[in-house]
């Protein structure tokens, strides 16, 4: 067998399979969504690791004397500690849920994902640049910004009503 004749990648080696995944209409949110986890995890370990860098050891120190075990710890120290760190991630994602990111979803759509693959950003700039419909996809992006401005305000309201905690 030739190379050409066999799919390669990954997923494809590990499971003995021939998919070609990026023409699956139905795997696109997978794929999409998958990187999506694989690209954010290291800032949110960063972010994450150095909020607990700056819990006071000495609250780790009583605990351990107090007798409280490793699970304990966890929920009454680094949990609490972790929340309004998590309350901002969350408010910094709501503000940009509806802006799924265009340059991904550009790279990986084909025609035969198109169906599934369509968002806000890839058909405002179809709209604009390449039917030079420039009025109908500033109001279209307009649109979409006025939703996110919504989304962000309520929740960061959720917010501040589920904790002490409120950033905007």
């Amino acid at each position: 067998m030739r190379p050409n004749d066999q799919k390669c990648g990954l997923i494809n080696l590990i499971f003995g399979t021939s998919i070609d995944f990026l023409t699956e209409s139905s795997a696109f949110r997978t794929i999409y969504i998958a990187s999506g986890i694989w690209q954010d995890a290291g800032w949110g370990c960063i972010i994450y690791l150095a909020t607990l860098a700056n819990v006071d050891p000495r609250l780790y120190e009583a605990a351990k004397i107090d007798g409280a075990s490793v699970f304990q710890r966890i929920k009454n120290i680094d949990l609490p500690e972790l929340l309004p760190m998590a309350i901002l991630n969350l408010i910094m994602a709501a503000g940009g849920l509806m802006n799924v990111g265009f340059e991904k979803v550009w790279l990986l759509q084909t025609d035969l994902n198109k169906a599934t693959s369509d968002v806000i950003a890839v058909y405002v700039y179809q709209q604009g640049i390449e039917s030079a419909k420039y009025s109908y996809s500033t109001a279209v992006g307009l649109f979409n910004t006025a939703v996110n401005i919504i989304l962000l305000l309520i929740v960061n309201k959720i917010a501040s009503k589920a904790s002490d905690v409120e950033f905007v």
